[in-house]
């Protein structure tokens, strides 16, 4: 390429020190942006023919030199160098050295701030269906597992002890529920950000006749921005996509939390596929859930880039000011962390197995069953603040005598209660508990069935 010339060269006296090109250039982080550059600045170029701003042959010379730049990036035979300080200048040099003059006429209209708030919304739309593809797998993945554990009673945990019992496939279809609500958020992201800020300029628009609404047709916008200030003076939109990423790398690290203890000896709950784990360097016994720890590390990495996209934005006065520079560092790490995330949890979950015999072994220890007995007494008419306490009595003089409340006598419970009756064991037992539950919602197998159903045929239209 031949040498650059700054577009505020001229301005400046004796040029920038080195230390102050290799300071403020971005192209070896925002080069990735390159197909998104190229396909705005054709859109453009475009409306700058329609608008009688460019000829027509200069519309084709500058459209055959971008699709040219577009195949040499591609290809890899691209020179970026950092003098071009960002995508850019870098594709507006290259393009003025292959066609002269009319490349110089591109940037009529336009400035590298409403160009960039352009490029990252193009990018985060495609981002956006992306994630959205692969959290669809991940949701499949888990129906697939529940129907093979429809029927299958496990206990369900609050503050890490046993609480009641559920079937396991409920247990893995509340995964999907929270992976529904990401999968709307993105959705409702990309709604917001999809609007053109072509035509804001430097912060107060042009005094050109430029079609704005060409460009955001051209380009699949949904609209076009109605502050030239607002437009290229903030990234909320950047800060509401790596939250959205955030928020799936939570529900993942949960996910990863619970099946590394389920995993464990100590639960035995879980089988995670030799795949997806490694061993010791020491302890050749070992069989480590590696995977699932790196994911549950790695979620930290996106709240970082939740707390400095937002810290970036904070204190910035209106308008467009270079901190802005340092977003695209956080929306590509927040999205190649999560994007990878997603992948590996699928293949996890589609490879994993539990281990009911184990599970049943020790389910009825716990008292799962409490809840149901109270309830049982509510049945009979008792309010549940007194059954609750019956309840607890009786628990505590079980652990007493170290037996389940199954193994009361008939006798035993109606010294507790007169309501109680023969019919109270059908209500006692984790396994059987978990055929009662009658609410919408409910972890019972029953329930289950109809939502694998459900999200079965919702997931299939997607």
């Amino acid at each position: 390429m031949a040498k650059s010339e700054k577009s505020w060269e001229k301005r400046l006296a004796g040029g920038p020190d080195e230390l102050t090109v290799g300071f403020v250039e971005s192209l070896s982080i925002d080069k990735r942006l390159y197909k998104y550059d190229i396909v705005g600045s054709i859109a453009h170029a475009q409306m700058l023919a329609e608008q009688k701003l460019i000829t027509k042959d200069e519309l084709r010379q500058i459209k055959a030199g971008l699709i040219e730049i577009s195949e040499e990036i591609a290809a890899g035979r691209f020179k970026f160098e950092k003098r071009y300080e960002d995508i850019h200048m870098a594709i507006e040099a290259a393009l003025v050295e292959k066609i002269g003059r009319a490349g110089k006429k591109l940037h009529t209209g336009r400035s590298r701030n409403d160009q960039v708030a352009a490029d990252v919304r193009l990018w985060m739309r495609d981002r956006i269906e992306i994630l959205q593809a692969k959290i669809t797998l991940l949701q499949k993945a888990f129906v697939k597992l529940a129907g093979r554990y429809s029927e299958d009673v496990m206990p369900a945990y609050t503050h890490l002890q046993r609480a009641q019992p559920i079937v396991i496939a409920s247990y893995l279809l509340s995964f999907v529920e929270q992976f529904e609500r990401d999968f709307v958020r993105l959705r409702n992201c990309r709604s917001l950000l999809n609007i053109s800020p072509l035509g804001s300029g430097a912060v107060a628009g042009s005094t050109l006749p430029l079609d704005r609404k060409s460009t955001a047709r051209q380009l699949g916008f949904s609209d076009i921005s109605y502050s030239s200030i607002d437009a290229v003076g903030d990234r909320d939109f950047c800060a509401e996509f790596i939250f959205d990423c955030a928020l799936i790398a939570t529900h993942l690290s949960r996910l990863a939390e619970d099946w590394i203890l389920y995993s464990s000896n100590e639960f035995g709950f879980v089988r995670i596929d030799d795949a997806y784990c490694t061993s010791s360097s020491m302890m050749p016994q070992k069989r480590n859930p590696d995977v699932l720890e790196l994911i549950r590390g790695k979620t930290g990495m996106v709240y970082g880039s939740l707390m400095a996209i937002l810290t970036i934005l904070k204190g910035q006065p209106s308008g467009y000011n270079r901190d802005m520079q340092e977003d695209k560092t956080h929306i590509f790490a927040a999205d190649d962390t999560v994007e990878a995330c997603l992948d590996v949890a699928c293949a996890i979950v589609s490879h994993t197995k539990f281990d009911t015999r184990k599970i049943l072994i020790g389910l009825d220890e716990g008292f799962l069953d409490a809840t149901a007995l109270a309830e049982y007494l509510v049945g009979k008419g008792v309010p549940f603040r007194e059954a609750h306490g019956i309840v607890g009595s009786l628990v505590a003089e079980c652990e007493k005598q170290d037996r389940k409340l199954a193994e009361q006598s008939l006798d035993e419970f109606q010294e507790c209660s007169t309501a109680i009756e023969a019919d109270v064991y059908e209500y006692l037992g984790a396994a059987g508990v978990a055929g009662k539950y009658v609410t919408e919602g409910a972890a019972g197998p029953k329930q289950a069935k109809e939502q694998i159903a459900y999200w079965n045929k919702q997931l299939g239209q997607r």
